[in-house]
């Protein structure tokens, strides 16, 4: 059995990048250009079909443009989850709108189309879902709620980049849609972000607003932010788009394996009708969760990571929005959840080790 370290997430970079990295360096054209152009009409052609995309210089960058393009004011209300990384949050309260947070469900981890109902309000405009560690929100319901109440719907699809639901890709549902393209999701860019959307006013003022408010260079028409991506990263993207099908092919593989085999914890569930991409590959340790990735690293050498421990209604930075808000579905996985590695850098000899881990400590009561 190997004794190297298996990483619980791997970036895949190859030469194919260098090359095209080099390639922009020796062009001149660094900053927002023809790269940038090529990688947004290619990603909303694999990615998003029937929508149109705007790069900007990250995921958060992409969903706080898209909702300040979709007419997000002070004084409105977003409704996010609380289980998911803080950016869903921040980019809400950094328009000057106020996040209201909802529960999840604990199969898919994503929010609950119910309590979703329960927290909307006079002052809600917008309901935000997740596609949280690649598996697609409930969208069906979620849009059923949206045309109930009159609201918009953007897409918060960080992680899901190629999911599905019902053979709808995720980024075709809502408004808009954000994406992330950070050094661990299933591809990156280096560092950016994508904005997609069917509404063509959106899609332009996404477009004026990353570039300081305007279409034409001193002719500013609103204000706006530096939020523009370099040719540099697009580069790396569109190489990357080239490979995400094939990998995310060896993730769906690499998961099915961990379930068919892991035992005494719960394994992530798959929805009826929903393509799971497997950005993490979570599972719910109901013991000693802490104790138990302590003893995958010390005794296996195998990497894990918790995503999120600490609810984004419980974080100082949000938590002011949500006082005494009581969520019970959310802090009980926050507690539980622990994410093993799923790469494609995996070969079977780190799966079966992967397995033989889990099962023992999990028989052992880790």
């Amino acid at each position: 059995m190997s004794k190297g370290f298996i990483p619980a997430a791997k970036p895949l970079i190859g030469k194919e990048e260098e090359q095209a990295v080099q390639a922009v360096l020796e062009s001149g054209m660094v900053a927002q250009g023809p790269q940038v152009a090529a990688f947004e009409e290619e990603f909303a052609a694999q990615m998003t079909p029937g929508a149109h995309s705007v790069a900007v210089n990250s995921g958060t960058s992409a969903l706080h443009v898209g909702q300040l393009a979709a007419g997000i004011k002070p004084g409105d209300e977003v409704i996010v989850p609380s289980f998911t990384f803080a950016a869903t949050g921040n980019s809400v309260a950094i328009t000057g709108a106020t996040p209201v947070f909802a529960d999840i469900e604990p199969d898919y981890f994503c929010m609950d189309p119910t309590h979703i109902e329960q927290q909307i309000t006079e002052r809600t405009r917008a309901i935000m879902p997740v596609h949280l560690y690649g598996h697609p929100a409930n969208m069906d319901a979620i849009m059923e709620l949206a045309k109930k109440h009159d609201l918009m719907v953007f897409e918060d699809a960080a992680q899901a980049h190629g999911a599905s639901l019902h053979g709808k890709k995720v980024g075709t549902f809502g408004v808009f849609a954000a994406f992330s393209f950070y050094p661990t999701k299933n591809m990156t860019a280096g560092e950016g972000g994508m904005i997609t959307s069917s509404d063509p006013n959106v899609v332009r003022m996404s477009q004026i607003i990353r570039n300081q408010g305007m279409e034409k260079r001193y002719a500013n028409e609103v204000v706006g932010l530096n939020n523009r991506m370099t040719d540099i990263n697009a580069a790396i993207g569109r190489e990357q788009l080239k490979k995400v099908a094939a990998w995310t092919k060896t993730r769906q593989e690499n998961a099915q394996f961990l379930t068919d085999n892991i035992e005494g914890v719960i394994t992530p569930k798959v929805a009826e009708g929903a393509e799971h991409v497997y950005h993490q590959y979570t599972i719910r340790i109901e013991g000693d969760r802490d104790g138990f990735m302590a003893a995958l690293k010390d005794e296996y050498q195998i990497g894990s990571g918790v995503y999120y421990p600490i609810p984004n209604h419980r974080l100082p930075s949000l938590a002011p929005y949500a006082p005494d808000l009581d969520l019970p579905v959310t802090e009980m996985v926050a507690k539980q959840c622990l994410s093993l590695p799923v790469h494609p850098s995996l070969d079977k000899e780190d799966l079966e080790r992967i397995v033989t881990a889990v099962n023992a400590l999990a028989k052992a009561g880790a």
